[in-house]
């Protein structure tokens, strides 16, 4: 028995041994090294550091990889400007908690700066991929003294900070590689810029390559593709002490990483446990739009019509010649200059994505109606808009001089006002988004053009006759026969001919959905001032569009005629299909547009 006790002693030291060792794979501790072809893993086995060469390159580097994937993609690296020629190099921890990495004569290749000393360190690799020096029995992360994660490479992974941290001065921001095979810094960078009001912005060294418009409570704006989903959610963190963008996982069983490619295309990956690999997921740079001002000051981008600029409402091109061959970087200047102070509008925009925000001026507690005033008593101020979005919106944000970097963007939940001067807006209540619905101008201008044209028949057919339906020529001057709908109920029909009630808009002007108080659905086609006509001249034509009433028709349930609005109003016609309304005629459908019934003579 006795002869049994030094073997099971031998064997608690060992078992005891092989436990030390195990729970020291994720950190070394001062004075131990880490050796080229050695590594320590994470505790949960999701991320590695060592040595590494990338392909097609014999150079060494130090850096952090994912163990558990398959493919191994490098995260991090520590001495991406420095690399080893060889195999000799050597990452230790100094007693005063500096990591550096010798090279074969020991000199020193890479240093962890540090602003102050440690008593008693170590340096752990976490399951997040943070190499954290840190005293070793403190495992608050804010009493770090250096983690990778300040020092960002090419990658945004779950819970790092993209932004500033004004109390310990950082400015975490990526960097792409040179190329595939060598990680030093290459020309593009993509940062939180913050000297306005928070966006994110890629450059190609000291030029912009594009950006995501500002931060609006819920999203970037310019970036509507980023939207909450079932791998990763997303925020804004904005103190006084700290201002950065982050993301985080909402299933640990699926890896998602932002990168920065050595092409300055940024891509967010997602891990495939199926296929065993990486799928590009998004990327906020989708189209020649994203390419930053590619309109020009007071442009803006629709890749979806050609040519794909166009000015804002009231401007027009500084270069008439160099834009009608495709060349809009002088963008856009104004009509009509401001009248300020007390002579200006605005025109309300959606579906755009805010101007850069740089050199912007903002307010937190100011509501819309402040943010509007604020604008208008500095002759400066060029535009404003809610800070957030959410609720009934909040904050004022506010800008001054050229709006530069507007595109169109398929989301509708953001206001954005264009100050003008007084005789641009008009009577209009809202702007022109530059969005335009393909079948509301054709049905908005199908309308008007049937009319007109139906009009001109019935005055030829019967002219020699001197009268149109028993409506003779001689009344023409009378009162109209016709309801007449006061200005203030046509707006509040129509949420003050709100945007989203526009069902198109064609050359004779706009129509738009409305629901009146007692729950009628009616259409308001609202002329342009480039259409109209004197008061008589529209009175008499609409009289004449009322005595044109048959089964068939869409009928006129009255107009305003009231300051300088004049618009028709019509029975609105539901769930009909744009076919039904252009072929609706030959089809004989009970919801033909317009039809002129003549009798034969």
């Amino acid at each position: 028995m006795k002869s049994c006790f030094p073997i099971l002693l031998c064997g608690l030291c060992f078992m005891s041994l092989v436990l030390q060792i195990s729970y020291a794979l994720d950190s070394i501790s001062a004075g131990q090294n880490i050796a080229d072809g050695q590594t320590i893993v994470s505790a949960g086995g999701n991320f590695e550091l060592g040595f590494f060469s990338p392909s097609n390159s014999k150079n060494r580097y130090v850096g952090i990889s994912y163990e558990k994937l398959s493919t191994g993609r490098v995260v991090w690296v520590a001495n991406r400007e420095n690399p080893l020629k060889d195999s000799s190099g050597i990452l230790k921890l100094t007693p005063e908690g500096v990591l550096i990495l010798l090279n074969l004569t020991n000199g020193v290749v890479w240093s962890s700066n540090v602003s102050r000393l440690a008593q008693n360190p170590i340096a752990q690799l976490l399951d997040s991929a943070n190499f954290v020096v840190k005293e070793e029995n403190d495992n608050d992360l804010g009493n770090a003294i250096w983690q990778s994660f300040d020092h960002p490479c090419n990658s945004l992974l779950a819970d790092m900070k993209l932004g500033k941290d004004r109390e310990k001065g950082l400015d975490r921001y990526l960097t792409s590689w040179k190329s595939r095979d060598d990680p030093s810094p290459g020309d593009f960078t993509y940062r939180l810029d913050t000297s306005g009001y928070p966006q994110l912005i890629l450059m190609n060294r000291s030029v912009v390559q594009s950006s995501s418009g500002p931060w609006n409570g819920i999203r970037f704006s310019g970036i509507p593709q980023l939207t909450q989903n079932a791998v990763f959610g997303f925020g804004l963190v904005f103190n006084q002490n700290e201002i950065y963008y982050y993301f985080n996982l909402l299933k640990s069983s699926v890896p998602s990483i932002l990168v920065l490619n050595e092409n300055g295309i940024v891509e967010r990956f997602n891990w495939v446990d199926r296929t065993q690999g990486w799928i590009l997921y998004s990327s906020p740079q989708t189209d020649d739009c994203d390419t930053y001002a590619s309109c020009g000051g007071n442009g803006n981008c629709n890749i979806a019509t050609s040519p794909k600029c166009m000015c804002l409402t009231g401007f027009v091109p500084k270069d008439p010649s160099n834009w009608e061959f495709g060349d809009w970087s002088n963008g856009c200047v104004r009509r009509t200059e401001l009248d300020c102070p007390g002579g200006d509008k605005f025109l309300k925009y959606t579906q755009v994505k805010l101007p850069d925000t740089r050199q912007s001026w903002f307010n937190e507690s100011m509501n819309l109606q402040e943010c509007e005033q604020t604008c208008l008593r500095n002759c400066s101020c060029t535009a404003y808009s809610n800070l957030d979005i959410r609720g009934q919106g909040s904050g004022c944000l506010l800008w001054f001089g050229v709006l530069m970097d507007i595109r169109l963007v398929n989301d509708n939940v953001q206001e954005f006002y264009v100050r003008m001067a007084a005789s641009e807006v008009g009577s209009s209540f809202s702007g022109n988004t530059g969005a335009r619905k393909s079948t509301g101008i054709i049905v908005g201008t199908v309308l008007s053009a049937v009319l007109l044209l139906g009009i001109a028949a019935v005055f030829t057919k019967y002219r020699k006759d001197g009268q149109i339906f028993g409506f003779s020529h001689q009344s023409r001057s009378e009162d109209l026969d016709l309801p007449m709908f006061d200005l203030t109920t046509l707006v509040d029909a129509t949420g003050n001919f709100s945007e989203d009630n526009k069902l198109g808009e064609g050359g004779f002007g706009a129509v738009y959905k409305g629901v009146l108080k007692n729950d009628q659905e009616i259409a308001v086609k609202r002329l342009s001032e480039n259409s109209r006509q004197g008061q008589v001249e529209f009175k008499n034509e609409v009289a004449y569009i009322a005595k044109l009433q048959h089964r068939n028709l869409i009928k006129i349930l009255g107009c305003c005629i009231q300051v300088d609005e004049m618009m028709l109003i019509y029975e609105f016609l539901p769930n009909r299909s744009l076919d039904c309304f252009i072929f609706g005629l030959l089809r004989s459908s009970p919801y033909i547009l317009i039809a002129f019934v003549i009798e034969k003579e």
